[in-house]
């Protein structure tokens, strides 16, 4: 059922009609102008710190979009989130400096959006290994089993193991000219930015027709109730499997369009620091919501920025925002009122309004 708020008159009529992108003139209008400033205001007229900074939202836009699955949509709360964006990262470039790749794929360029499709494959499959123990269990559990997928995944495996491969150390650097998508050589930030913007495009698109799908409202309905969810039939363990492995795959894609924007990958930047600044991004924007992750994403960014002179306090003023936020607005700047934060502090707000009159009875 639609949310979008409308004037009074006759509307969706059909179930087409009633699950239009754009359902008014003025919704059309909006997105056009939206547009025209992504593809042509920002490209044309931003020096290049400040599309240096839009690539940077864009790429923790597309890593939040996977916590929002899992958080927004289904309830399962990760920190761990930083480890699949790793696997993606080092999938996609190990792909690109090491594999033996025909000279016609090269040549076309069809050698790294291979390497993308792969990278988010490997993603999502590795994740299984940490989403089938956490299908079973919720709360602080399933945010230690996130946790393990972290130290397990970076610290051990990938620092220790996979970085060494080639004896380039710890980092891993891409020459210039080795990314190219058909007849697009990837070698300038402009161009890194359109990149990872139409990634951005095909994840919201993909994302929210998925959530309209049968997969989608049992995610849902699992966020909502899980013991009413299993009650009607819903298998919650592999749905939630589902969930975490789907969340890892766009994680893979973030991770496969992280290299491109550094031009190097080291573990040191997939830390567990980066789980948690993606999912103050989700907390802040909004749960519930594919807009949610946007906003958020833009905010701490634009933070980011503006508390450079004092970085060493960064950390310490997301928590406190984040605090602040669960508080007074816990669904998140634009997230959905039902969100699974706001619920709780309804439940508890109800609990304290009949204290008194239970003791006056």
């Amino acid at each position: 059922m639609s949310t979008t708020f409308l004037p009074c008159g006759v509307y969706h009529q059909t179930y087409a009609q009633d699950h239009a992108w754009w359902q008014t003139p003025f919704i059309k209008a909006k997105m056009l102008a939206l547009a025209l400033i992504l593809f042509v205001v920002i490209p044309m007229f931003a020096d290049m710190y400040w599309i240096s900074v839009c690539n940077q939202i864009g790429y923790t836009i597309l890593g939040s979009l996977g916590v929002q699955l899992l958080i927004g949509f289904c309830g399962q709360l990760t920190l761990g989130h930083a480890a699949f964006i790793a696997v993606g990262a080092y999938t996609s470039t190990l792909l690109i400096l090491e594999f033996p790749w025909p000279t016609f794929m090269i040549d076309w360029g069809i050698a790294y959006p291979v390497s993308i499709l792969v990278a988010a494959v490997v993603s999502g499959l590795w994740s299984v290994l940490f989403g089938l123990p956490s299908a079973r269990v919720k709360g602080f559990y399933l945010i230690l089993s996130t946790m393990a997928a972290q130290f397990i995944t970076v610290d051990f495996i990938i620092t220790q193991y996979v970085s060494q491969i080639g004896g380039r150390g710890q980092a891993f650097s891409l020459p210039p000219g080795t990314i190219k998508m058909g007849p697009w050589v990837i070698d300038s930030d402009v161009k890194v930015y359109y990149m990872i913007l139409f990634f951005i495009i095909v994840c919201v698109t993909v994302m929210a027709n998925l959530l309209r799908s049968r997969v989608g409202r049992a995610w849902v309905a699992i966020r909502e109730d899980e013991a009413a969810a299993q009650s009607l039939g819903v298998e919650t363990a592999r749905y939630k499997a589902m969930n975490f492995m789907y969340g890892a795959f766009w994680a893979g894609v973030a991770g496969a369009a992280f290299a491109p924007y550094f031009k190097f990958i080291s573990p040191d930047m997939f830390s567990l620091d980066e789980g948690f600044n993606i999912l103050s991004m989700v907390i802040i924007g909004g749960q519930g919501t594919l807009v949610g992750p946007v906003v958020g994403a833009v905010i701490v960014n634009f933070l980011t920025e503006v508390l450079r002179p004092v970085s060493e306090y960064r950390m310490v003023i997301y928590a406190l925002l984040i605090i602040g936020m669960m508080w007074v607005r816990p669904q998140g700047l634009v997230g959905a009122s039902n969100s699974i934060l706001a619920e709780k502090k309804a439940g508890l707000w109800r609990r304290k309004a009949r204290r008194p009159a239970a003791k006056g009875a």
